[in-house]
């Protein structure tokens, strides 16, 4: 489901940012408004974005190997994390730069045909609102009743994030462009269109950063959600286990979730009853959490309550 499902949203995106950029590159050779080269760029990175995200699925989706015996699905966690340093270094830094100089210069460099600037940024707004809204729609089985906020900060598939942060990103940057070519229309000073663009750096180095730092979290490595937690636990006991010892989480990629568990089985099990028990733990475990797919269990003799967590 959330490969299929961003993979989806990539697509949409992928189709509008790069119609986007070139309209936008377009505009900026009409006009020479600095807003609308910072955005052409802004495109260019998202449009080379949402081609590193289809790679880093293409990648995931190797077999396991020698090398890599737990697979290679955390391609995806990678490849988001270099979105996050395009997004800072092609996007910000040159949106900043950019907007320095024009408003060093902006009494040497005007704007000329500006309508031509807000017709191309009015219909960008209208496509980056159908990417957004395709981001939107394919994001929200896995979003659940949580916020849109804490889906972005907890979900272990990094694609829908990025790409829902990007066209937040791009919608909020057109309308600072639209507003910077607005105020230096109303006012004849090219200076409001250089602010706009060191506005539009600002908001994408906050977005490169706090991708980063999800990306950062999920290639160290992240554990089931506190949901997910709570139905492992729940389903491990029982049929033969009488309770968890301790256990440990981790996920090897967005749809592949290992479980390390030592349980405590009552003593004088034979052999061929602790096999059942494990057995129908991981049947139990994966129906309860379908993502489960590495299950490690190590029985152990229930020696009483002060084993609870016990890391031995």
């Amino acid at each position: 489901m959330s490969v299929e499902g961003s993979k989806k949203a990539i697509i949409a995106a992928l189709g509008a940012n790069a119609g986007i950029a070139v309209a936008k590159f377009v505009g900026f050779a009409i006009t020479g408004s600095s807003s609308m080269l910072a955005e052409g760029v802004h495109s260019v990175a998202d449009t080379s974005n949402q081609g590193l995200l289809l790679l880093g699925q293409k990648r995931a989706a190797k077999d396991a190997d020698q090398l890599h015996p737990f697979g290679y699905g955390r391609s995806r966690y990678f490849y988001s994390f270099v979105v996050a340093l395009v997004i800072f270094s092609l996007g910000s830094l040159f949106a900043l730069y950019e907007g320095v100089q024009k408003i060093a210069h902006s009494h040497d460099h005007g704007l000329e045909s500006p309508m031509v600037a807000v017709v191309i940024l009015l219909v960008a707004i209208v496509l980056e609102s159908y990417s957004f809204y395709t981001a939107q729609k394919e994001s929200r089985p896995l979003k659940g009743d949580a916020s849109w906020w804490s889906f972005i900060r907890n979900s272990r598939t990094p694609e829908l994030p990025v790409v829902l942060l990007e066209d937040a990103g791009a919608l909020i940057g057109l309308v600072l462009a639209l507003g910077g070519v607005g105020l230096t229309m109303a006012t004849g000073d090219a200076v409001w269109d250089g602010i706009g663009t060191l506005c539009i750096g600002v908001l994408l180095g906050l977005i490169a950063v706090l991708l980063m730092i999800e990306m950062k979290s999920l290639l160290i490595g992240e554990g089931a959600t506190v949901d997910e937690e709570a139905a492992l636990k729940a389903a491990l006991p029982g049929g033969g286990v009488d309770r968890i010892i301790h256990m440990k989480t981790q996920y090897l990629g967005p749809d592949e979730l290992m479980l390390a568990a030592k349980i405590a089985i009552a003593p004088g099990a034979t052999a061929l009853e602790v096999a059942a028990a494990i057995d129908a733990a991981e049947a139990r475990v994966r129906a309860a959490v379908p993502q489960t797919q590495v299950i490690y269990l190590e029985p152990d003799i229930d020696r009483g309550a002060d084993r609870v967590d016990s890391p031995a």
